[in-house]
């Protein structure tokens, strides 16, 4: 660890296949690779395509910064031989105890049940000690929808959101899984 490096406070989510782990420098390479994927981007809110110059940097900063308002975790599946980043999964604060999860996987890990395992592990683990979680995807992403539903999350409507790779509005569907 360098001097600049501090020690994220998030805890170490263990699965049988995945660790859920804070981000580190390091990981910049992996997720600007994935992300820079139009296939990837364009099922988030917030990654552009291209992905311009400094963005992932200050990403990773931002992710590892003492006053930052999610918490961003690597699916890191080194123990079982797989890539140090298959994806990102994150809980961004919201008011009266409550959360949004997001989450992107790299496409050679699409269609594996990774996601599943990961959500799954994230609302098991309840890090933030949360009420209530939100999710939303866009309604051109089933599969994501699919993770959710899985994962014991319920629809509760229709909404939309900006996506920056798009350059549009994009229809959402919403859930939300009570946590107690």
């Amino acid at each position: 660890m360098t001097a600049q490096e501090h020690v994220v406070v998030q805890p170490l989510i263990e699965t049988p296949r995945v660790d859920l782990r804070p981000l580190r420098r390091s990981d910049m390479g992996l997720i600007e690779m994935y992300a820079s994927d139009e296939r990837v981007a364009r099922m988030t809110t917030s990654i552009p395509h291209p992905v311009p110059p400094g963005l992932t940097e200050a990403f990773v900063n931002r992710a590892m910064s003492e006053d930052r308002n999610e918490d961003v975790w690597a699916m890191d599946g080194t123990k079982q031989g797989a890539s140090e980043v298959m994806g990102l999964i994150a809980l961004e604060r919201m008011d009266r105890n409550q959360s949004e999860v997001g989450f992107w996987v790299a496409p050679p890990y699409w269609n594996t049940g990774l996601a599943s395992d990961a959500v799954r592990a994230l609302i098991e683990a309840n890090p933030m000690d949360n009420d209530t979680i939100f999710a939303s995807v866009f309604q051109d992403n089933p599969a994501s929808a699919r993770v959710l539903t899985n994962c014991g999350f319920s629809y509760v409507g229709d909404a939309e959101s900006y996506s920056v790779a798009r350059a549009a509005q994009v229809p959402t569907w919403t859930y939300i899984c009570k946590m107690r």
